[in-house]
């Protein structure tokens, strides 16, 4: 398993931690049902039956459980196989033209997590640098389009300077580098409790070499361009506060400051580290219910278009500009409409269920990237 295969694992592993009793129960059934199928196929195998060669995605769960559980449950799994097997079927037909060898332009904007993303040359291109091949995984959504979005502002040019809050295990650190950029990659001391969840799920960075990345660029390069320093995004040094950087990034990491409020005055007191005109973008968390209740406080927040148009209204009475945010809907094709459901792939769901929408807290979300330009140009 690689480290990009590796993360998004986490990211599913990371998801609702405490789910209810009725969770527990039908995520608890689907995973037998889908076992049980495993273990069929097996045995069919050994008892030299010619066994089935269709992919695991593609096949229904032989032995659901019974009763009215079992009935939801093995409704959730056979969406979920049908999920997966359509999803390898689409990226099959896209993957018939081969990838672009450089990138595709496609607008400088905030945007939502969407099929019609997964599917495009762009992120194909950035698979293609990453090592990657194509899924409909929103956490491949977010490592594709910051270096998207950086490319599309012409920030990866040899002798610009980036800045990485929360990198964890990211590869981005090395593919700027590998781009011939300056990184200052950070995230929270080890020493730190609050880095102990991040640590144990291996999603935290506390040296330098965990971000080596020999496949993008060799180590001797990699050292000279790339620096490491514990920083904790709720109180930024000082020193970074300068003015100094053309860029600044972080992937899913302002929804865990304990508050909406606590993320936004992150973004906002991380463009101070831009030189005018510079770029910051930044992913999170999408409640995909623009007016009903969110997630407010807690390990991780969930914001809404409201919030985000709040956030952009303080940036712009500070100078700075939050690029205009596209339909979070997606073009409404089947899997921006499809809302992902436990077991995911480390429970025993599907590899390759599509995880572009997903229920967390009760409440369907996405991802989401926000741009913005640093005033002063």
């Amino acid at each position: 398993m690689t480290i990009r295969e590796e993360r998004l694992r986490l990211d599913e592993a990371s998801i609702d931690p405490t789910p209810d009793a009725a969770e527990q129960t039908i995520g608890g059934a689907v995973s037998v049902a889908i076992e049980a199928a495993r273990e069929a196929e097996a045995s069919w195998d050994a008892g030299g039956t010619a066994p089935d060669r269709r992919p695991a995605s593609a096949r229904i769960a032989l032995t659901p459980p019974t009763g009215a559980a079992g009935e939801t449950a093995a409704l959730r799994g056979n969406i979920k196989l049908l999920g997966s097997a359509l999803a390898q079927s689409r990226l099959a037909a896209c993957a018939s033209a081969e990838a672009p060898i450089g990138p595709q332009a496609i607008g400088l904007a905030s945007r939502a997590c969407c099929q019609a993303d997964i599917e495009g040359d762009w992120l194909r291109h950035w698979c293609r640098v990453l090592g990657v091949a194509p899924r409909y995984h929103r956490k491949l959504w977010e490592d594709c389009t910051v270096p998207q979005m950086l490319w599309e502002a012409g920030m990866l040019e040899p002798g610009r300077r980036g800045l990485g809050f929360a990198v964890g295990r990211e590869d981005l650190p090395a593919l700027f580098a590998s781009r011939g950029v300056e990184v200052l990659a950070t995230d929270l001391d080890s020493a730190d409790s609050r880095a102990t969840a991040w640590t144990q799920t291996g999603q935290h960075a506390d040296r330098l070499e965990s971000l080596h990345r020999p496949r993008l660029l060799p180590e001797e390069g990699f050292r000279r361009r790339v620096q490491f320093r514990p920083v904790d995004m709720t109180a930024i040094p000082a020193d970074l506060l300068q003015g100094e950087f053309d860029f600044v990034w972080s992937v899913c990491a302002l929804e865990h400051l304990g508050s909406l409020e606590a993320g936004e005055a992150f973004v906002r007191t991380a463009m101070r580290c831009l030189r005018p005109g510079g770029i910051a973008v930044h992913t999170t968390e999408f409640n995909l219910d623009p007016t009903g209740p969110t997630v407010e406080t807690g390990p991780t927040v969930l914001y809404q278009r409201r919030h985000l148009e709040r956030l952009g209204e303080s940036l712009a009475a500070a100078g700075h500009a939050m690029l205009p945010l596209r339909d979070p809907a997606g073009d409404r094709q089947l899997f921006d409409q499809l809302v992902d459901l436990p077991p995911y792939a480390h429970q025993g769901g599907p590899e390759n269920s599509p995880h572009l929408r997903l229920v967390l807290a009760g409440h369907t979300v996405t991802s989401v990237a926000l741009v913005i330009r640093a005033g002063g140009a």
